[in-house]
């Protein structure tokens, strides 16, 4: 009989059937992420359906994203008491009801409830924070990798939802393209779910003593925790300019939304590669050290659109920055994993991920009101640099206190 400390086992942490349940969970990430990226597609056609300003055409998506980081948290918490099927069952039928419900809007604010209640709050937040969470109590030696490819879930999300629902709108419009996306969510969702039954080892996939005394908390819990969220809004802020408003900027530049989705895809298609590298580093230097290395280079992608608007420009700025900040997200799940119990690991993970959604969300709007402002986005785009400065430097922070003597965490 195996014993405790093995990892071998048929349904024990970095075995076969871990890796069978990440890549069911990269496919619910996957379908589960539509809610993310549909607004930012049907933006410049909700612009001219509704008739609202761009300001206003950015606020279903920033409404769609503050649903899905409440309901973030409260998945997480139902994840760490139920295991992650309930809730992404559940998400899986209100992605199917919410994007009916958005495809028969006959107002905008109808649109944006059917978003931010039911596609966000209620729908695509059970296949983030808990998936990550629940993927984190499987692997113990290759956490840091698994941890990214489930996560690359939301950019393989990002990469193959844009296109496809750009032809869904040139062929048979916006609304009949959500009716066929909420079929597509519960038919395929909710079988998949149904696989991730099994419970994992909560003990088996703690923090060994050892490492959690050699990175003790470098302030409260609490303090610790709010500094995480900080950071993620603050990154996400500056990571969300370009994400949500790339499409609107080519359209603005002439080049057309096809060019802007392409230009999505291949940005979010070359952060699925930076996530799985930056998971390979992180599993050898840490989340941290990962974190500020990916804010970094995300920094100086943002400085790259300032000077530069051309259409080959443009592609290549959009790989850069795909590369630069893949790696950012996975970094804080675990970092949490590093610094928190286990058992604490759906909440707090989802707490901290979710205020990288709200930082999207933030940031979607703020673009959008300083380009109604100022009539293009070169404020926006520093807006975002100066937010990206911040996160660097809670990282290097944390970083630098990590190097300094701690008293061992209690028992």
């Amino acid at each position: 009989m195996s014993s405790a400390g093995e990892v071998e086992d048929r349904f024990g942490a970095d075995s076969s059937y871990s890796w069978s349940r990440l890549m069911v969970a990269l496919l619910l990430s996957t379908i589960g992420g539509v809610g993310l990226w549909s607004t930012v597609v049907v933006l410049p056609v909700i612009q001219a359906d509704f008739g609202i300003d761009r300001g206003g055409a950015s606020l279903p998506y920033t409404a769609t994203l503050i649903g899905y980081a409440i309901g973030g948290i409260f998945m997480g918490r139902a994840a760490d008491r139920f295991g992650v099927t309930r809730p992404v069952i559940f998400g899986a039928l209100m992605l199917g009801i919410g994007y009916f419900a958005a495809a028969i809007a006959q107002s905008y604010w109808q649109f944006i409830a059917a978003q931010a209640l039911l596609i966000g709050m209620m729908g695509s937040s059970a296949t983030y924070g808990p998936l990550v969470a629940d993927i984190s109590h499987w692997f113990i030696k290759r956490r840091g990798i698994a941890v990214a490819i489930v996560i690359s879930g939301n950019y393989v999300s990002g990469a193959f939802w844009p296109p496809i629902l750009q032809y869904g709108i040139e062929t048979i419009g916006w609304r009949q393209s959500y009716m066929w996306i909420a079929l597509l969510c519960v038919v395929t969702m909710i079988p998949l779910a149904l696989f991730m039954r099994r419970r994992p080892d909560i003990d088996a996939g703690d923090v060994p003593v050892a490492r959690r005394v050699a990175i003790a908390l470098p302030t409260s819990p609490r303090k610790m925790q709010a500094l995480l969220v900080l950071a993620g809004v603050a990154c996400c802020v500056a990571m969300s300019m370009p994400q949500v408003h790339l499409v609107a900027l080519c359209v603005d530049l002439g080049y057309g939304a096809t060019r802007g989705a392409e230009m999505l895809s291949v940005m979010l298609g070359l952060g699925i590669i930076s996530r799985l590298v930056s998971g390979m580093v992180a599993d050898r230097i840490g989340g941290l050290a990962t974190l500020l290395i990916g804010s970094t280079l995300q920094c100086i992608a943002l400085l790259f659109y300032l000077p530069f608007d051309g259409l080959m420009s443009l592609y290549v700025i959009a790989g850069m920055f795909g590369l630069a900040q893949g790696g950012i997200v996975p970094s804080y799940a675990l970092i949490v994993r590093e610094y928190f119990p286990a058992r604490e690991a759906g909440s707090r993970i989802s707490i901290v991920l979710m205020s990288t959604i709200a930082g999207m969300a933030l940031g979607g709007w703020m673009s959008g009101e300083i380009y109604d402002l100022t009539g293009s986005y070169q404020a926006a785009f520093l807006n975002g640099i100066a937010w990206n400065l911040l996160n660097m430097g809670i990282a290097a922070w944390l970083l630098i206190s990590r190097l300094r003597p701690h008293a061992p965490l209690a028992a």
